[in-house]
């Protein structure tokens, strides 16, 4: 069962919260009233609960803090589809519905293991707070930068999905998800990346293993790492 505890007293996890993208700008104490009057919660979700479920209507502003969260569909058939995976610190998710009158979810959060998330009211996001702060239009002006940011990432979630080849796929969604581009590599289950790319399994494997024979990457665990920077670039001519 999820535990919620209110965010403004969470004294360990301040200097964490205040380094968060959403607060840039904003000092430690302007963050603090921001929690209070906001009232913000962290809440702690253990591996596999629901974050918010299809349907639901979005009341709260998600924002990882630690843990693994997949966003994700069910298809017609029965079949998961992972929409993205957010396993960095910061990340907003589940945001896209947040601000339309009488919204509904039309995805899932759900936690892959133990997982801590802010969840900031929406009622807060959407005006002025009842004290008329001035840090307020800072935190909006944040918001709307980081939004564009990941409407931005989306379009690389496109871009992949439109490769003609699964090895295509594969190279394009390990060089888009990389911080590092000398060497690219990704951490993600064989499943979550069947489920990303909307693949079965075992023609995945296959490919994968058929990429690493070749040599162009190594698959070692949750860890996918391109080998071959040049030959996978010439892949997706």
């Amino acid at each position: 069962m999820a535990r919620r505890i209110p965010a403004a007293k969470d004294e360990m996890s301040l200097p964490m919260i205040q380094r968060i993208m959403l607060f840039n700008g904003i000092d430690m104490e302007d963050v603090k009233s921001i929690l209070a009057c906001s009232k913000a919660e962290i809440v702690t979700y253990e591996k596999g609960e629901m974050i918010f479920s299809e349907g639901e209507r979005p009341s709260n502003l998600p924002i990882l803090l630690s843990g693994s969260v997949n966003v994700a569909r069910n298809t017609y058939d029965g079949k998961r589809n992972i929409l993205s995976v957010y396993e960095r610190s910061g990340e907003l998710f589940g945001y896209e519905k947040l601000l339309q009158n009488d919204a509904r979810y039309g995805v899932f959060g759900q936690a892959q293991k133990k997982t801590r998330v802010l969840m900031i009211p929406k009622d807060f996001l959407n005006g002025t707070c009842e004290r008329n702060c001035g840090f307020h239009s800072l935190l909006i002006s944040n918001m709307l930068l980081i939004m564009a940011t990941k409407t931005e990432a989306l379009h690389g979630k496109l871009e992949i999905m439109t490769c003609g080849t699964l090895r295509q796929k594969i190279i394009k969604m390990i060089m888009l998800n990389s911080e590092d581009r000398n060497a690219p590599f990704i951490e993600m289950s064989r499943q979550e990346m069947a489920d990303y790319l909307n693949v079965a399994r075992p023609s995945l494997s296959r490919e994968l293993m058929k990429m690493q024979s070749e040599g162009l990457i190594e698959a070692s665990g949750k860890t996918i790492k391109i080998l071959n920077l040049s030959e996978s670039e010439n892949v997706l001519k």
